[in-house]
């Protein structure tokens, strides 16, 4: 797919689209609840749409557009209690392209003693999984991979020992998946220890969805994370995916340098890591006004925005539209934590370097700071998503202050997190053509 995004204002208002990062964490749940589980406002990405398959997979069954479901949820029904939900239907579980998948389900699919194939395509293939070779074994999990790379088989049960230490530098993903079965297993009175964890926003929201499911799962200074005795489950559980605040950054951003527009459906209370991204258009002078029915974005006036300073160590996500950001400001933005984009779905600092350098935009890369120099003319120019879902994004959102139309090849890899993303757009008034 091919995306041209011609320069111009915006208006109106949009319903955030539902957060992955909450959906594929109701669906691991859902999965885990031995009963049913309605999920309102359920997300279709990639992502969303690779989540219900694995739980399939791993048996629950899932309903989907019937007579139950008129509102528009999923129904999750898991009936296992052996396995705590979890009996593989098929010797192989595939994740698709979601790093948060692969790493959440493996810890997973190992509480059931199948032996399963695990799987993935895409980017996921080359991003490292070396985590389950070092954690597994202590937990009784057989596993056998690539030198740390997909495809690994492995074969549970996962035990649950009354202390382990993990390392939560490279991503929290792994941790969220521990904590899921730790919790799912009764391991009251383990205790999980963990070692420089990064993105701890993440497990917040991870531990929120285990706690409205009904599992007490606390953590102390994120440096220990404890399972407490729990009232047994309800037979049937409502969770609500809320908005998706990593989709709604490039929302929020296209409205600062395009709008006013208003951005709906967001819940200012969040545990969210890429809430995060308010405090940066704050920063950046950005006209921001929380109301009841959303948040109202940008000025009619077109006030200029400054540079500003951020740290993204915990919300990697957010430098793509970060930098869309700071392209539209006057001088010379700084956003620290680099050393967390080489293993996204492209390296994602040479990327945005690579592809905002065909937009006029200079980025420099200096140790874990990227600066980029901000407040000149961006040029119409044709660029590549590097099949990455969020530089496709961001292109597409710089593209609205060019000087001309921005061609963005390979546009399609939007689906993986925020497939209306450039209807969302149109729906504003921006002026989008796909071919």
């Amino acid at each position: 797919m091919i995306a041209t995004v011609y320069p111009g204002k915006l208006k109106g208002a949009q319903v955030a689209p539902a957060s992955k990062s909450s959906m594929q964490r109701a669906c691991a749940a859902a999965l885990l609840h031995v009963g049913k589980t309605v999920i309102a406002n359920p997300g279709h990405s990639n992502d969303d749409l690779a989540a219900l398959d694995v739980i399939q997979k791993l048996g629950a069954q899932v309903e989907i557009n019937n007579a139950l479901n008129e509102n528009g949820a999923t129904i999750v029904t898991s009936i296992n209690v052996i396995s705590k939900g979890v009996l593989p239907i098929g010797p192989e579980m595939n994740c698709g392209e979601s790093g948060l998948g692969i790493r959440m389900f493996t810890p997973i699919a190992a509480l059931s003693s199948q032996s399963i194939l695990i799987n993935g395509k895409g980017s996921l293939v080359k991003r490292p999984m070396h985590f389950f070779d070092e954690i597994f074994p202590a937990l009784g999990v057989q596993i056998q991979s690539q030198n740390g790379f997909l495809p690994i088989r492995i074969q549970g049960p996962l035990k649950t020992p009354e202390t382990i230490t993990v390392d939560g530098s490279l991503s929290s993903q792994f941790l969220t998946g521990l904590l899921m079965a730790y919790a799912a297993s009764g391991a009251e009175g383990s205790l999980i220890k963990v070692l420089d964890l990064k993105s701890k926003p993440y497990i917040d929201l991870t531990l929120a969805v285990l706690n409205s499911f009904g599992w007490k799962v606390q953590h102390h200074n994120y440096e220990q994370f404890s399972f407490l005795p729990h009232d047994p489950l309800n037979e049937e559980i409502e969770y609500t995916v809320e908005g998706d605040w990593s989709g709604a950054a490039f929302l929020l951003v296209a409205g600062a340098i395009a709008g006013p527009i208003k951005v709906k459906g967001l819940q200012m209370d969040s545990t969210q890591a890429d809430k995060a991204v308010m405090q940066a258009l704050q920063s950046a002078n950005v006209a921001i006004a929380i109301e009841s029915d959303g948040i109202q974005i940008g000025s009619e006036d077109g006030a200029a925005l400054r540079a500003f300073e951020f740290d993204a160590t915990d919300c990697p996500d957010l430098f793509p539209p970060l930098v869309a950001l700071a392209s539209a400001c006057i001088g010379v933005s700084e956003i620290k934590g680099v050393s967390r984009l080489a293993h996204k779905e492209s390296d994602r600092g040479l990327t945005l370097q690579t592809e905002f350098a065909k937009l006029g935009i200079k980025i420099e890369l200096d140790g874990d700071i990227m600066k980029i120099h901000g407040g000149c003319e961006i040029t119409s120019s044709t660029v590549f998503s590097q099949h990455d879902h969020r530089i496709a994004m961001a292109c597409g959102v710089a593209a609205l202050k060019a000087n001309g139309p921005v061609i963005i090849t390979e546009a399609e890899a939007i689906n993986k997190s925020y497939t209306d993303f450039f209807d969302h757009l149109k729906q504003l008034g921006g002026k989008v053509e796909i071919v």
